[in-house]
């Protein structure tokens, strides 16, 4: 598959872009596990536009991380493409447009998913932003506002006249949240339309490598995101990557598993301080399925969440891997 001349190999594996979970470090794990392609942090226009400096620092990217989309969302079109101007300066391979974003504080803003409710802006918005830069510029969004509002079939073809190089859809409603299951079938049956040219990527639920396969068997999408089952677990790439070049799955030892954790506090540690750098790999401690499950655990965990230096919570990090995960 490839984008605008972007190729991402056979049956790819992209990493969504997700707040306060894909910054720079965290891609770069995912990259080398096997993503094909890594999408930022989700980017606000308008702080892009006002010069909000923690808005500024998501734009950084580097070249190791490559092929990577700068994603970007707001509600009016003015916002929307002098920030995309902006973040063609920063140097992605893709820009995407956010118009999936389900949360209160964006979608009851008119922004993110909120943009479902009124079409005419969102392709107004696709079209000017496309218009407006040299990049290849994507789209992320749901198959509705509700359930019966399910517009995606007629949706997909409108945003591909706007001049979109690729759409990702994430199979369900912005009502439904993330609650319930995704329905991967409106995604295929827009895959399966002949007017649509560009790759369909498909998003949500796919956790295991299983899914993964299943989702490119059943539904014919050209590529599939994975969000929140990367979560404190990079590794799910290695796993997918295997079974759908070999059709088998090798587990991965747990202790290389307990050094990308590791590596992953010292390099965000390194990249802002010692004290956000562990507030911002808390998220992915929380949610590791390597933790999850083991017996008399919760000890473990509080003094885990609770640690505020490098070396007292890398200290903890090996009492738990010698406890529960002798060589």
């Amino acid at each position: 598959m490839n984008i605008a001349g972007i190729d991402l190999g056979e049956r790819p594996l992209l990493l969504a872009p997700m707040e306060d979970v894909t910054d720079a470090t965290f891609r770069m794990h995912c990259r080398e596990q096997g993503a094909a392609m890594v999408y930022t942090e989700f980017v606000s226009a308008e702080a892009l536009v006002r010069d909000i400096p923690s808005t500024l620092r998501k734009l950084k990217i580097n070249d190791a991380e490559r092929p990577v989309a700068i994603q970007i969302y707001g509600r009016t079109a003015e916002d929307m493409v002098r920030a995309a101007q902006i973040v063609e300066k920063a140097g992605p391979d893709i820009i995407d447009i956010n118009f999936g974003c389900p949360v209160k504080k964006v979608a009851s803003k008119g922004a993110g998913a909120g943009m479902l409710r009124d079409i005419p802006r969102l392709l107004d918005i696709t079209e000017k932003v496309v218009k407006a830069v040299s990049l290849p510029v994507t789209v992320k969004t749901r198959l509705g506002w509700d359930c019966e509002n399910k517009i995606i079939c007629d949706l997909g073809p409108r945003l591909q006249d706007c001049g979109i190089k690729a759409l990702t859809v994430h199979g369900r409603t912005r009502s439904q949240m993330y609650t319930g299951s995704a329905d991967w079938t409106l995604i295929g049956r827009l895959k399966a339309d002949p007017r649509m040219e560009i790759p369909i990527i498909g998003n949500g639920d796919i956790t295991t490598p299983e899914e993964a396969a299943r989702a490119f068997d059943l539904y014919g999408v050209d590529a599939v995101m994975v969000g929140r089952a990367s979560f404190g677990a990079p590794w799910i790439f290695n796993e997918m990557r295997q079974l759908l070049d070999t059709g088998t799955v090798s587990p991965i030892d747990p202790h290389l598993k307990f050094n990308m954790l590791r590596r992953q506090i010292e390099e965000n540690i390194e990249q802002i301080d010692e004290y956000r750098g562990i507030l911002h790999t808390r998220r992915h401690l929380a949610a590791t399925p390597l933790l999850k499950g083991l017996p008399n655990f919760r000890q473990h965990r509080i003094a885990m969440l609770r640690a505020e230096t490098k070396a007292d919570l890398l200290e903890i990090l090996d009492q738990i891997e010698t406890t529960f995960f002798p060589a």
